[in-house]
């Protein structure tokens, strides 16, 4: 029996939506994503309160912003190890507190494989956002797969953002079976991808997990196309930025008329207003769900003082159902 859903009803998949799988009823999800717990070193008090999330602040995104999913970005190191001094199961509770606050108030949340681990990045300027996943994500997510099977309220996002390793990472690449790619191979193709999404959705409902699936594309995650999924349940992913360019029907849009897509990432600062506008009105055509990015990272929604910053303002004014804001709503 659910422990954490409170009364929220399992969503299932047909066609190119997702749906209340009691009512056969089309839903469309649209949030934020609240970052954090892939990064915040714990307090005495937790990893909840190293990231200053708390039941107050999902009350207000559920209600004030009307958000009815919460994409939350966890770290795959700390649900398996713990971090110092704090246990794995000490982070997976504080995970499954956030799953209970949002699903009180009647949200969903969509847990996010964001980072691998938080001791060494992959080159750049310390990103730790990894190209591929590695072995330990296959238990990783067999893990919350038998943790969260009874829990309509959890959502699974298998992993952030593939994409071709950076000049100067030095992690080498890594099938699914184990076998490392050649030391000259630093590109992530969708023929890369594809087998990693199979493994992983495949440990996930070998422990009896019918959750809905998120599967990101390539190119850090905007890019859908070759990918195929036969599996029920799974829902195609898009991460949209400014500097990915205008191609979206070719990215991810003629997809839309077959299978579930949801960006679950989008987001701008004051000088993005108008392509910001665009792709929502982009989402409306073809009622995309998303998550917008982010609640407490850049680029910011919300100013913790002054309130919602200018980006925040059009991403709030959408999840109210409103128009977009004019371009100089809100703050920097």
């Amino acid at each position: 029996m659910p422990r954490l859903s409170h009364d929220l009803p399992w969503l299932n998949t047909r066609g190119n939506r997702i749906r209340i799988a009691a009512l056969d009823q089309p839903v469309l999800l649209r949030g934020v994503n609240r970052s954090g717990l892939e990064y915040s070193e714990p307090l005495e008090e937790g990893f909840c309160a190293a990231a200053g999330i708390s039941e107050e602040e999902i009350a207000h995104l559920v209600n004030e912003w009307n958000c009815d999913i919460l994409r939350i970005p966890f770290n795959q190191d700390w649900a398996l190890r713990g971090r110092r001094g704090h246990s794995a199961e000490a982070y997976l509770k504080d995970l499954d507190r956030v799953i209970a606050w949002a699903a009180s108030q009647g949200a969903y949340t969509l847990l996010d494989l964001q980072w691998l681990q938080a001791d060494e990045p992959y080159g750049g300027n310390r990103n730790y956002v990894a190209p591929l996943p590695d072995l330990l994500t296959i238990p990783l997510w067999e893990l919350l797969a038998e943790r969260y099977r009874e829990e309509p309220a959890v959502l699974f996002d298998l992993f952030n953002e593939p994409h071709d390793p950076l000049p100067d990472d030095l992690h080498p690449l890594l099938r699914p079976d184990g076998v490392l790619y050649p030391p000259g191979h630093r590109t992530v193709t969708m023929a890369d991808w594809q087998p990693w999404a199979d493994r992983l959705i495949a440990a996930i409902r070998g422990r009896g997990a019918r959750n809905l699936i998120f599967v990101s594309g390539i190119n850090w995650g905007f890019d859908l196309r070759g990918l195929a999924l036969d599996r029920y349940n799974v829902v195609y992913s898009t991460h949209v930025y400014r500097n990915k360019g205008w191609d979206w029907d070719e990215a991810f849009g003629h997809l839309t008329q077959d299978v579930p897509v949801f960006a679950a990432e989008w987001g701008g600062t004051r000088y993005d207003l108008a392509w910001g506008r665009s792709l929502a009105s982009y989402f409306d055509r073809f009622s995309l769900g998303w998550t917008a990015w982010s609640w407490s990272d850049f680029p910011h929604l919300r100013d913790a003082a002054l309130g919602p910053t200018a980006f925040g303002a059009l991403v709030r004014e959408r999840l109210l159902g409103g128009p977009p804001e004019a371009p100089g709503a809100g703050i920097a």
